[in-house]
């Protein structure tokens, strides 16, 4: 098994410009807080995949996992378990003059935050969301039943429209 790392040092690596690695790893991957809900990977620690090419000033990075996330669905809140794949990468050239496209907030030096970067990576690659199925049908806006679970002929009956409010007013005598 693959040692947890939150905080890679990239100078142990000794590279010199043009050559790479390919590093297995884990990382620890917080609870995430998405619509109001929490979402949380099924286990703390998720294992990634880190690419570390050195360049003539820097690093090019790449960093890929699946991180499976449960938590409640956000049409019917039942359970949504899903397995969110990310594929990220960074660029760290610090001497690059005023691009800030070039210089990446995950490297410190020679050191890398990969928990940070995981954590953003994957809610990077969330989706706009999280269901329980793709056809999820949501609760009844009237009485607040999970319509997945209803039966087909569930409806309610339509409140009368508020512009004829005066004429049900009238008495006739």
């Amino acid at each position: 098994m693959a040692q947890r790392t939150d905080i890679f040092d990239l100078g142990r690596l000794s590279l010199h410009s043009g050559e790479g690695r390919r590093i297995d790893t884990h990382v620890t991957v917080d609870p995430l807080s998405f619509g109001g809900q929490t979402y949380e990977t099924g286990a703390r620690e998720v294992p990634v995949r880190l690419d570390v090419s050195r360049t003539m000033g820097g690093y090019a990075l790449r960093l890929r996992f699946a991180a499976p996330l449960n938590g409640p669905c956000m049409r019917c809140l039942e359970p949504a378990g899903r397995t969110i794949d990310v594929d990220a990468r960074e660029v760290d050239q610090p001497n690059s003059g005023d691009d800030d496209e070039l210089i990446s907030p995950y490297v410190d030096g020679e050191e890398l935050d990969l928990r940070a970067w995981a954590r953003d990576a994957l809610v990077l690659a969330l989706p706009t969301q999280i269901v329980c199925t793709e056809d999820c049908k949501g609760l009844c806006p009237v009485c607040g039943e999970n319509l997945n679970t209803a039966a087909p002929d569930h409806q309610h009956e339509s409140a009368p429209d508020p512009r004829w409010a005066k004429l049900r007013e009238l008495k006739f005598e």
